[in-house]
């Protein structure tokens, strides 16, 4: 670890996120990572079962959660401009691989996903970093509510996109992208600095057969968790990969913010196309080696990252718990 991160994590709480969560718990356990608080957004599921998913995982992690701890905030509901959509079938109908859990003990806050963003900044200026691993919405409307947020922010560190790598949601488009194209877009137009993970960098980091058996001989009520909804995740992963595996694509994301010297990295000004009938949600960089000038301030891009680190250092923090 380079130094310890205050954390403020925007998520669509499903299988890889639910991972993040048990990575970050591991690193506020060790004194590693301050958790100031979690927003969840429409996503992999709605924004509610998220909320309620965070509290199952971070109560099972050993955190206190919800009005009595660490604050869980509900966020939006919906994109910006477009249906919203949910991708129940590599998440499953709860979010967690279909598993079905009981109800957490803690509570969502009353407070609403985005202006917990904009309170917790002010409250903590220079000290927040953002890390967002779903639809952009709430990041997006904090902006709006809160036109000096930037200033406040320390960093922002998302999950989404693809460059040189096909997209997930459609040819082109990242699914968090592509979820709320125009919240990403004003994500990456806004004055603060931005570290961008996307799939170019996260599928290289995919858990395979030795990986998952480690998991799986480990008997603690986290590890039998994380077997449980890796289950569904790897069923509805292997066709994709063509062996039995899965991208814990969110926790890539995690590790980069609290140790940025494990990746690789190109800067560039990243744009989101919103009007292409077939390219809407493509993240778009200038690549040629004489890119054009650009009033935007550039996003700093995770291309690659130390696969065997980061597979050591999130199976070391699942079974630490």
């Amino acid at each position: 670890m380079t130094r310890a991160r205050t954390i403020l994590y925007d998520c669509d709480t499903g299988i890889d996120d639910a991972m993040t969560l048990l990575y970050l718990a591991s690193l506020v356990r060790a004194g590693d990572v301050e958790l100031a608080g979690v927003g969840t957004v429409h996503g992999n599921i709605d924004p509610l079962t998220g909320a309620l998913n965070t509290l199952r995982v971070l109560e099972l992690a050993g955190i206190k959660a919800g009005e009595q701890g660490v604050p869980v905030a509900v966020g939006a509901a919906r994109p910006m401009a477009q249906d919203v959509h949910y991708a129940l079938n590599w998440h499953g109908t709860d979010g967690l691989g279909d598993t079905h859990l009981p109800e957490p003990a803690g509570r969502p806050v009353a407070e609403p996903a985005a202006a917990q963003i904009v309170r917790l900044a002010r409250a903590m200026p220079g000290e927040l970093t953002l890390l967002a691993t779903g639809p952009l919405t709430n990041l997006g409307a904090a902006l709006l509510l809160d036109p000096e947020l930037p200033s406040f922010v320390r960093e922002v560190v998302v999950m989404g996109g693809a460059f040189d790598h096909p997209g997930n949601a459609t040819t082109h488009a990242e699914a968090n992208i592509w979820h709320d194209p125009e919240a990403a877009d004003l994500v990456f137009a806004a004055d603060w600095p931005v570290v961008l993970v996307p799939l170019d960098a996260t599928h290289p980091t995919a858990v395979h057969d030795d990986w998952l058996d480690r998991l799986a001989a480990h008997d603690t009520a986290a590890s039998r968790f994380a077997v449980r909804i890796l289950e569904f995740y790897v069923d509805a992963y292997t066709p994709t990969l063509r062996r039995r595996g899965a991208v814990i694509h969110d926790a890539l994301a995690a590790m980069l913010a609290v140790d940025p010297d494990i990746g690789e990295y190109t800067q560039r000004p990243v744009r989101v196309e919103l009007r292409g009938e077939l390219t809407r949600g493509t993240t778009v960089w200038d690549a040629r080696s004489l890119p054009a000038e650009d009033t935007r301030r550039p996003v700093r891009v995770a291309v690659g990252s130390d696969v065997p680190a980061f597979r050591e250092r999130l199976l070391t923090a699942v079974l630490s718990l």
